[in-house]
């Protein structure tokens, strides 16, 4: 008889299974708590953010409280003996006397009243005796200021220069000093130097000193009439422009349309740059470029290209057109 055999699911596969199940369902749980928190958390920071208003209160109480006892408390182990056996070894010997602590002090009534200053101060000697003669005055006229109020001032000593003021006589009205005389003549100023002069039985200057007259060469400043531009161009030395041989240093201001326009502008620099042209030609050369003429206005006078140039920044600091050239 052939043996048969039966097949069926086996005990330790369903038990594995199982397992996984519940990992599955907790980790499903977990993940589920997770999303659920950080949803709350974050629904909770928006509100916050939104309507959560910062607000800083004032803390309860006073800032400040006075202790108790301002003069500190005392500690337990001070003032006992047997701190003395810890320390030295020794107890302290008893105190030959005890005392009791007086007790405090306070005020008493009559130190509570408020009593009321009264002004006792004295008259000095100096003031005594000016009120004595003060007395004597009334007698004899009649007083600006009565002596009880001259007594009961707070400076009798002003009060009775008040009254010696008001009952003095003014002084003589001051008269006028004479006019001085102007003498055109010093004859005439001399007899006049002569019958002022003082006494020598008065002390001091016998004579007084006579002021220093007038340089007679002294003259009234005037500014100088200024130099016209005619007047500049007439002295300018000018040179043609064959003359001049190749490769002579010149330096060039302009070209203009006309030679009578070129002498203009020369006229205008050696205004502003008299000191600059003083020694310089003027040169006024003709070109042609597309079929149209100008004039070149240029100066010569200049050894070498530093000195050209130098000459040049100097004008061209101060505002004007220069330009080294060489000729040709």
């Amino acid at each position: 008889m052939a043996d048969m055999h039966m097949t069926g699911p086996a005990r330790g596969g369903e038990t594995s299974g199982n397992l996984a199940t519940t990992a599955n369902w907790l980790g499903a749980a977990m993940s589920l708590a997770l999303v659920v928190g950080v949803a709350v958390w974050g629904y909770r920071l928006i509100v916050r953010d939104v309507s959560g208003v910062p607000v800083v209160r004032a803390i309860e109480g006073p800032m400040r409280v006075a202790p108790e006892n301002p003069g500190g408390q005392i500690a337990r182990h001070e003032g006992l003996a047997v701190n003395n056996i810890a320390g030295t070894g020794t107890s302290a010997p008893p105190p030959e006397q005890i005392v009791l602590a007086p007790r405090p002090l306070d005020i008493t009534e009559e130190d509570m009243v408020v009593t009321e200053i009264t002004d006792t101060r004295t008259l000095t000697t100096q003031e005594e005796v000016a009120l004595a003669s003060l007395r004597e005055d009334a007698q004899t006229q009649a007083p600006a200021l009565a002596l009880t109020d001259i007594a009961n001032a707070d400076d009798p000593i002003q009060a009775l220069a008040d009254q010696i003021a008001a009952n003095a006589t003014p002084f003589s009205e001051i008269t006028p000093a004479r006019d001085t005389a102007i003498f055109e003549d010093e004859s005439e100023q001399d007899l006049v130097a002569a019958a002022d002069i003082i006494p020598t039985s008065v002390p001091g200057v016998a004579r007084s000193l006579r002021p220093a007259q007038r340089p007679a060469g002294l003259q009234l400043a005037s500014l100088s009439t200024p130099t016209s531009a005619a007047q500049i161009s007439s002295g300018v030395a000018e040179r043609a422009s064959s003359e001049i041989p190749p490769g002579t240093r010149l330096v060039q201001f302009g070209a203009f349309d006309s030679p009578e326009i070129a002498r203009e502008q020369w006229t205008k620099l050696s205004a502003r740059f008299g000191e600059f042209l003083g020694d310089k030609e003027r040169v006024i050369e003709e070109a042609t470029s597309g079929g149209r003429v100008f004039y070149r206005l240029r100066a010569h006078g200049f050894g070498d290209l530093s000195e050209s140039r130098r000459f040049c920044a100097a004008l061209v600091a101060e505002g004007a057109d220069c330009i080294p050239v060489v000729s040709r």
